[in-house]
Order: C-alpha cells, then sequence, then structure tokens
C-alpha cells in the first residue's frame, strides 16, 4: 500500500483531494509580509484574488512548506507502515523539492521500513493537479509502487502549459522579465505568451491584447499536437483561470468548440480549475490559459 501526497501547487482544492485520496501540504501566503496563512486551509483563493484586484500596488508572497510540514504529514503514514510517493512544485520555481526530500530521509532514519518516493514534477498549478490526477487513475487501475514512479516520469514529460497575463507588472517584480521591457509592453498592450515545460517558463511571443493572446495560445496548443503525433484524444487537457471564473469557462467553451472543429468526431474532456495563490503572486490576478497532460491509462 503506498500514499500519494502532494504540495499546494496542484491547486485543484480540498474536495477533489478528498475525491482523489491524495493528501496536501500548503504553502503560505502573505499580503503583508509578516503575517502567513496557509492556503485553503487559512486563505481561500478567492479572497486572496479579490485582495490583489483590490490593492493592485501590493504584491503578496509565498512561502514554501517547511521539512517540519513534510514530516508530519509523512510520518502519519509511516506509523501505519504506508509507503509514500510526494510530487511536489518544479524545483526549478521552489525549494519544495528540497524540504520533501529533507523530510522523506528523516522519516526513512525513524522507519526504515517505509519507502519514500519524491518527484519533482517539472510542472505548476493545475498542469501538477491533472498529472496527479492521472497519477491516482493509473494507483486505481492496480498499478504497484514501482510502476506508478515508472509511469509519473513518463506522463510529466509529456505536460505542457501555455497561458498569457492581463499586464507585466507581477512578473516584472518577481525579476522574471526586465522593467525596461514589461513597462513597453505595458504601453504597446501587448500580452506575453508563456510556455512551461520541463520545469521552466520560455517566452511564446506576443499578442496585443487580450483576445489576440488567447487565441495564439489555442494556436500554440494545437500546434504542439499536430507536431507530436497529431492525436488529440492522447490527451486529456486543463482551463485554467485567476480571478475572473467567467472568462476560464468562456475560454474552456472556445477550445471544446476550436478541437470538435478542427478533429471531426473527437470529444475532448477539458476540465477547469483556478489557478492557486503559488503560482498567481508570480502572474497577478488575471493569468488565463490551459494546458495538456498525456492520459496515464
Amino acid at each position: 500500500m503506498y500514499q500519494i501526497i502532494t504540495d499546494g501547487s496542484w491547486d485543484m482544492g480540498s474536495e477533489r483531494a478528498t475525491r482523489f485520496g491524495v493528501d496536501v501540504v500548503p504553502y503560505y501566503v502573505t499580503m503583508d509580509g509578516e503575517h502567513y496563512l496557509k492556503e485553503i486551509e487559512e486563505l481561500d483563493v478567492r479572497d486572496f484574488y479579490q485582495f490583489m484586484v483590490d490593492n493592485p500596488k501590493i504584491f503578496p508572497k509565498t512561502s514554501l512548506p517547511t521539512v517540519q510540514d513534510y514530516y508530519d504529514v509523512f510520518e502519519k503514514y509511516a506509523k501505519q507502515g504506508i509507503d509514500i510517493i510526494c510530487f511536489t512544485l518544479s524545483a526549478k520555481f521552489s525549494g519544495s523539492y528540497n524540504s520533501a526530500r529533507n523530510a522523506g530521509n528523516m522519516i526513512q532514519e525513524n522507519y526504515p521500513g517505509i519507502r519514500v518516493t519524491i518527484m519533482d514534477t517539472t510542472l505548476a498549478t493545475l498542469m501538477q493537479g491533472l498529472m496527479i490526477q492521472e497519477i491516482v487513475r493509473f494507483q486505481r487501475s492496480g498499478a504497484d509502487y514501482d510502476a506508478l514512479i515508472k509511469r509519473a516520469d513518463e506522463i510529466k514529460d509529456t505536460c505542457r502549459i501555455f497561458f498569457t497575463v492581463e499586464n507585466m507588472d507581477y512578473l516584472v517584480h518577481g525579476g522574471r522579465v526586465g522593467k525596461l521591457a514589461g513597462i513597453s509592453a505595458n504601453i504597446l498592450n501587448l500580452r506575453p505568451m508563456i510556455l512551461m515545460t520541463q520545469g521552466e517558463l520560455f517566452p511564446s511571443g506576443l499578442a496585443r491584447g487580450r483576445v489576440q493572446s488567447r487565441k495564439k495560445a489555442m494556436e500554440k496548443l494545437f500546434a504542439h499536437i499536430e507536431e507530436n503525433g497529431n492525436d488529440p484524444d492522447r490527451y486529456i487537457y486543463m482551463v485554467g483561470y485567476g480571478y475572473n471564473i467567467k472568462e476560464g469557462e468562456d475560454l474552456r467553451k472556445d477550445v471544446i468548440e476550436h478541437m470538435k472543429k478542427k478533429w471531426p468526431g473527437f470529444e475532448p474532456t477539458v476540465e477547469i480549475g483556478q489557478i492557486g495563490a503559488t503560482i498567481g503572486v508570480h502572474t497577478g490576478p488575471h493569468p488565463i490559459g490551459f494546458g495538456l497532460c498525456e492520459k496515464s491509462c
């Protein structure tokens, strides 16, 4: 028997965590730089985004789960003789992976018979969550510990995130975009197209305005499918939004409609979710995008 655990960057919420039997180790969020709250447990994501909308000149911050946070969760299962597989946010974004590894080493010292594997998903937010959902499906199909780790390693390399933001302010503040480039883009009403793959963010072009940026992101998603076998049924899809749920719902409808036109007879599975604070502090209140992940079985 083994338990799947993830850090809070998975952004799937408490209801899905219960439904999929996943234990979550949350990140911390601060609005004032002094008082930290556990995301979901003590700070609702909707309240987080509302604060950002109401206070556009204040930039919230996050702090990763501590080694003790991970240890406390791991130990619950170790005491019961249950092995552990833990998935974390990309190690290139956060020290969460190292915290989990340190906690895992402590568990194995104190509970020598327990297997602990910490996997860097190289992903973030809802794509991390979508991958974990697929891994749970694989687990429930009867996969043993080693088979699941092998399949998870394969799946994570197929995941891609294509997204854009409302403006460059938060990317500039977080040091991910130069100040001059950010100011110029804002003045020209340009929206950056961003691709996340293999744990890193890559520029993927610019678009003028919100509508065009969404359209270009969709084009890049479809191009990726075509370049990798042109089999849309190979993947499961996810739309992610920030403050504006209607924008997310509209984008989901657009994606489904365009996929059906492009691949007649195909009925896409496109889930939708709210991007959490762990990534929202870097994107601002209006990220929008989608991603894909290979089905587990």
